[in-house]
């Protein structure tokens, strides 16, 4: 049905509605814009920090709400899904990580916008723009409060004077506001900031020194994947993490750059090897001292970053006494030193009918960081070679030989055990003796001496690391690190009541008297016996000869003089590569007529190449179960026999 003006009813109808409806509005917007203006200063800045949520959200008139119960809402039709492969549990597990862990990065970005936050970003505080009224048609009810601004902005009749854009836009700038609002409370783009917890007090400075002077473990990253970094970022879409926080850097616990760039890998913590480096690299030969060398520089920096290992070095003549000390802790691990050494040496003299028993006492005592890289006997002599467990694969094959001093061969009570292998580019050699025994015997015993550097055979398969100083009529030159130890039963020129009489005058650290009658102290200064070698100060009474089970020297008839007959000396092809850290005796053993002789060392060690036998990661498996078992019983019993002790002293009065 048509109108006298040509339009048809239905659309005067609309069209009157539309102009009193954009008349309201109007009245609406100015009001509102009057509001705003009060409420930011009549700048048209927006709310101020400060300004409470709730006068913000007066910004909204009350014939708004009315307004919007006119306007009816034509809901929109859902949008189409989005096709996305299905992700796995490691994808699913990985995307909640990111969220979490991006919660603080990305909100700190400036350029980083999202769906959620970006319009609230770009949203113009300025007041509303009035508009024009679209042609109505019988789809008018899609502008509504609903409608996008830009969308009716863009429309072909130009700028609207319906109130949908309007309102739109008016709640587009609250929603500014108010976004800016939280932003300032502590949010950022619409996702929640946690703000930062300090501690109430400072914390207290860590120590260099948090592990021994070595397994400070660095773990940098490899020069040729400085990159990894960005690489795995424009790969991944992520930055692979860390097992430390990189607020530790700084305060003297880390050496370098280790904690942020080291470790990086796409899937786990190890250090990164990408699949070129390992098609190029020869990680068992031929890579002298090269970029990811075993041996090499780099690996060992990081296992040692100065350079220098802990060594104890022990020896005890047992009297071939069945009976073993119930505790070795105090022989093995005095607590004089705070951290336990990289490698452990044991030489044994006379030792006990059960040398299996004697190594699983050993390994139960030095615990689980341990393992048995080698251990060989000669008869009655006895050594083992203990070693971290983290350290075993830089270690090359091991190598033994032994040397009779006797002239019945048959009798291997007397005579030398040699063990020796390299480790990093550092070539060590031990040797344990027991040599003839004597006050007046002392040429007997230069003769085991040098029948010793003559006869045993080292090395074999192991180059030697430095062949231009090694000599084939003396072992101990084709070495860099030489350790020898053992019962060299070097006496005391001096009569029994003579000594006996200096050790109840001097404390027990002061010695230097006996010291002057020492057979082997003056050989050596002489230079007819251990050439080259040294041995630390002594600041212990002579540990031999006492009565078994007591701390008195010899009562027997035959009333021997009490003598420093276990030593350890050493010798380096570098000068000062060697440091004595300790050297004493254990006085709480006393199942033998001798007392164990110990000695803590730092040694340095030097890169080395990959072109040599290696270990392989070889150990004493059974041995290492065995040990650890028997350590994890006696904590059970103790712990049983302490609740016991607890349950028995509860007594009840009836």
């Amino acid at each position: 049905m048509s109108t006298p003006n040509g339009f048809p009813q239905h659309s005067r109808v609309c069209l009157t509605r539309s102009m009193e409806g954009g008349a309201v509005q109007d009245l609406q917007a100015k009001k509102a814009g009057k509001a705003a203006k009060k409420e930011t200063g009549g700048d048209g800045a927006p709310p101020k920090i400060g300004t409470p949520i709730s006068e913000t959200l007066k910004l909204l008139p009350e014939e708004l709400k009315a307004n919007m119960k006119i306007k009816s809402i034509t809901p929109r039709p859902p949008r189409k899904p989005r096709l996305e492969r299905a992700a796995s549990l490691d994808e699913k597990s990985w995307r909640k990580w990111r969220r979490f862990r991006t919660s603080q990065e990305s909100l700190t970005d400036p350029n980083e916008t999202s769906s959620s936050n970006g319009s609230l970003q770009e949203a113009s505080p300025s007041p509303p723009t009035r508009g024009r009224a679209s042609p109505c048609n019988p789809c008018c009810q899609q502008d509504s409060l609903h409608s996008s601004p830009d969308a009716l902005e863009a429309s072909p009749g130009g700028k609207s004077r319906g109130g949908a854009s309007d309102l739109g836009k008016r709640a587009s700038e609250i929603s500014s506001a108010f976004g800016g609002l939280l932003r300032g409370k502590g949010f950022a783009g619409g996702k929640p900031r946690l703000s930062q917890i300090m501690p109430a007090r400072p914390l207290p400075p860590m120590e260099l020194n948090v592990a021994s002077h070595s397994l400070r473990t660095a773990n940098r990253i490899d020069s040729d994947c400085l990159d990894y970094r960005h690489y795995s970022q424009h790969k991944f879409g992520r930055v692979s993490s860390s097992l430390s926080d990189s607020r530790l850097q700084g305060n003297g616990t880390l050496y370098d750059n280790c904690s942020t760039d080291s470790m990086k890998s796409t899937f786990s913590v190890l250090t990164p090897i990408r699949a070129k480096d390992v098609r190029s690299r020869s990680y068992l030969e031929g890579s002298l001292l090269a970029s990811g060398a075993l041996m090499g520089a780099e690996e060992l920096s990081r296992y040692f970053p100065d350079r220098n290992m802990g060594i104890f070095v022990a020896t005890w003549n047992m009297q071939g006494q069945k009976e073993l000390p119930v505790n070795l802790d105090d022989f093995l691990l005095p607590t004089d030193p705070d951290f336990a050494q990289d490698m452990y040496v044991i030489g044994v003299q006379e030792g006990c009918p059960d040398r299996r028993e004697w190594e699983i006492r050993l390994q139960e005592t030095l615990g689980p960081h341990y393992v048995l890289l080698h251990s060989a006997a000669h008869g009655v002599l006895y050594m083992s070679v203990f070693i971290r467990r983290d350290l075993i694969w830089f270690c090359s094959e091991v190598e033994y030989a032994t040397v009779t001093t006797r002239i019945v061969s048959q009798i291997k009570t007397k005579g030398a055990l040699g063990i020796s292998f390299t480790f990093f580019g550092t070539s060590f050699l031990f040797i344990t003796s027991h040599f003839t025994s004597g006050d007046s015997k002392v040429n007997e015993r230069k003769l085991d001496y040098n029948k010793t550097i003559q006869a045993l055979t080292l090395p074999k398969n192991v180059p030697d690391t430095n062949p231009y100083r090694s000599s084939s009529s003396d072992v101990t030159t084709r070495f860099d690190e030489v350790f020898w130890f053992g019962d060299f039963n070097f006496r005391l020129n001096k009569d029994r009541e003579t000594v006996d009489s200096i050790l109840n005058q001097n404390p027990d650290t002061d010695v230097s008297k006996l010291l002057m009658y020492d057979q082997l102290t003056s050989e050596m200064s002489r230079g007819s016996i251990f050439k080259g070698f040294q041995e630390a100060d002594i600041h212990f009474r002579p540990s031999y000869k006492f009565d078994i089970g007591k701390d008195s020297y010899d009562t027997t008839s035959k009333q021997r003089t009490p003598s420093y007959t276990d030593r350890v000396v050493f010798r380096s092809r570098y000068k000062d590569d060697i440091q004595a850290v300790k050297y004493s005796s254990c006085p709480v053993i006393k199942t033998s007529d001798h007392r164990p002789v110990f000695a803590l060392f730092r040694v340095k060690v030097r890169p080395g190449r990959d072109n040599i036998p290696l270990a392989a990661g070889l150990f004493d498996r059974d041995l290492y179960l065995i040990g650890i078992r028997r350590r994890a019983t006696r904590e059970l019993l103790k712990r049983r026999e302490q609740k016991d002790q607890r349950s028995s002293s509860i007594c009840s009065i009836s």
